[in-house]
C-alpha cells in the first residue's frame, strides 16, 4: 500500500475528521489542496483562520454572529413576544429563509440525548429559561428537529414553561420524522410554521 510523506498523511487526515468526508473523499480534497496555486491555498487557508478568530455566538440567542448581538437580535422591527427555539444556526437560516417567520430565535446548540450523554445542563436551555425572565416573549414555537432527540428536547422545554402563561407551540408535522430541518425545501418549511399547534 502506498504511504503518503507526513505533510499529505496530515492533510488527508485533517479532512477525514469533517462530518461526512470518508478516506477517500480527503485523499480528493488533499490533492485539491496541493493543486492549488499559493495564492488560493493562502486565501483557503486564511478563510478558515478568519471563522476560527471571528466568529463568536450572539450574547442573547446564541446564533452565529461576528458581533456581541446578531442581525436579528439587533432588528428592532422583529416580533418582540415571538421566539422559535432551534436545535442548531443551520435550523435558524432554514426557518428564516421562508420569510414566514418575524420573531426572534434561541438557539440550542443540540438536543437532549441519553444516548450520547446529552443532557438538558449540555444545551443552552438554561440560559433559555434567564432569558425569557428578562423579556417580552408570549408565545413560543419549537421547531427542534422530528426526530426522537428533537422530540425529547420539546417535551422538556415545554413541560419547564407550563404555568408561565407563555404559549408553547411546535412545528406541524409537515417535516418527514427523522429528517434534518436544514435540508427541508422552504415551502415545507413555511407550511410548517402555518401548521404549528400547541403542546
Amino acid at each position: 500500500m502506498t504511504k503518503f510523506i507526513p505533510p499529505i498523511s496530515r492533510l488527508i487526515d485533517e479532512f477525514a475528521r469533517l462530518p461526512g468526508v470518508g478516506k477517500k473523499s480527503a485523499q480528493r480534497l488533499a490533492f485539491h489542496i496541493i493543486n492549488m496555486d499559493q495564492t488560493q491555498a493562502v486565501n483557503f487557508a486564511e478563510a478558515i483562520l478568519d471563522v476560527k478568530r471571528k466568529v463568536k455566538y450572539c450574547e442573547k440567542c446564541f446564533n452565529i454572529t461576528d458581533q456581541n448581538l446578531c442581525d436579528i437580535c439587533s432588528d428592532p422591527g422583529r416580533n418582540q413576544e415571538l421566539m422559535c427555539i432551534v436545535e442548531s444556526a443551520r435550523d435558524l437560516i432554514a426557518i428564516e429563509n421562508t420569510k414566514e417567520f418575524h420573531g426572534y430565535y434561541h438557539v440550542l446548540h443540540g438536543s437532549i440525548s441519553p444516548m450520547e450523554g446529552i443532557g438538558p445542563n449540555d444545551i443552552k436551555i438554561k440560559e433559555l429559561l434567564v432569558r425569557l425572565q428578562n423579556d417580552e416573549t408570549k408565545e413560543i414555537i419549537i421547531a427542534t428537529n422530528p426526530t426522537i432527540e428533537g422530540e425529547a428536547t420539546a417535551m422538556y422545554i415545554s413541560k419547564l414553561l407550563k404555568g408561565t402563561g407563555i404559549t408553547v407551540s411546535r412545528l406541524a408535522h409537515g417535516i418527514p420524522v427523522g429528517g434534518d430541518l436544514e435540508y427541508a425545501d422552504e415551502i415545507t418549511l413555511a407550511k410548517a410554521i402555518e401548521g404549528r399547534r400547541i403542546i
